[in-house]
């Protein structure tokens, strides 16, 4: 009997899927001193030869996450030559799959990392939008894919929202009067700002429905016409100065505007 279990772990990418769902099952064998050798990136058959030839040195078991049809009957035809086991994960789940549902795979390994990098990075965009929201840390604008602008009210976190689920890191800062915006707005390069422009009228209306649900008085200076007027100079004023695009929110849901916003970011960030 074999003191030392030997596990050896084959995948034609990372193998942290093959070596976790073998962790899980020998963590069932309290005290077991199994040893868990991983042979990540395997591409050709010679590869397979040398795990083939020291699992037979060391009565070892093979476990493998192989996604191309050939390799997997390759791992399997010379562990059975060599009276060895090996355990295919996710070979019959995959051709199951296919059978049932009638799909073909793509047979590219390393797709569930891709996948993974893929939702952290929006994550990782989502919690940058909330953190820099409002203006709050002027720091993001340096660090942002795309900084937004306007008063309040012109969907500015809707916006970012929208624009960190298609993976951008966004800043967005609310221009009143009364404040001096941050030099940092003034620093970032003009081709990742947007300014976010809407008609007086537009905006009266959004600001007295605000008003209303928040039980307060839609007459206050807030949703005042003139006050509009004034801070929407005031936006000009500043986006003029910054240079950035200015996009007219009016009558925009925030999708078509974030698709404005993303096709003009993409034609001149990668020109």
């Amino acid at each position: 009997m074999v003191k030392e279990p030997i596990i050896y772990v084959v995948s034609d990418s990372v193998g942290e899927t093959a070596e976790l769902v073998t962790k899980a099952a020998i963590s069932q064998f309290n005290g077991s001193n199994t040893v868990i050798k991983r042979f990540p990136y395997i591409e050709d058959f010679e590869n397979i030869d040398e795990v083939i030839s020291l699992a037979k040195l060391n009565q070892g078991l093979i476990v493998y996450t192989l996604v191309k049809p050939d390799m997997r009957a390759y791992i399997k035809e010379q562990a059975e030559k060599e009276e060895l086991y090996a355990f295919d994960i996710i070979g019959p789940l995959m051709d199951t799959y296919q059978t049932i549902y009638e799909k073909e795979p793509l047979f590219e390994p390393g797709t569930v990392r891709k996948l993974d990098d893929d939702y952290f990075k929006k994550v990782e965009a989502i919690e940058f939008a909330v953190k820099y929201d409002d203006g709050r840390d002027p720091r993001g604008i340096l660090k942002a894919d795309i900084v937004l602008v306007g008063v309040s009210r012109t969907s500015k976190t809707p916006l970012s929202q929208y624009l960190a689920h298609k993976r951008f890191k966004v800043a967005n800062v609310p221009l009143v009067p009364e404040v001096d915006p941050p030099e940092e707005l003034f620093k970032v390069s003009p081709k990742k700002c947007f300014g976010l422009k809407i008609s007086p009228q537009k905006l009266n209306t959004i600001r007295r429905e605000r008003l209303k649900s928040l039980g307060l008085n839609d007459e206050a200076s807030y949703a005042n016409i003139r006050r509009i007027e004034e801070e929407l100079t005031y936006f000009e004023k500043i986006s003029e100065r910054m240079g950035c695009h200015v996009i007219d929110v009016t009558n925009k849901a925030v999708e078509e505007t974030a698709n404005i916003i993303t096709n003009i970011y993409q034609r001149t960030n990668n020109s």
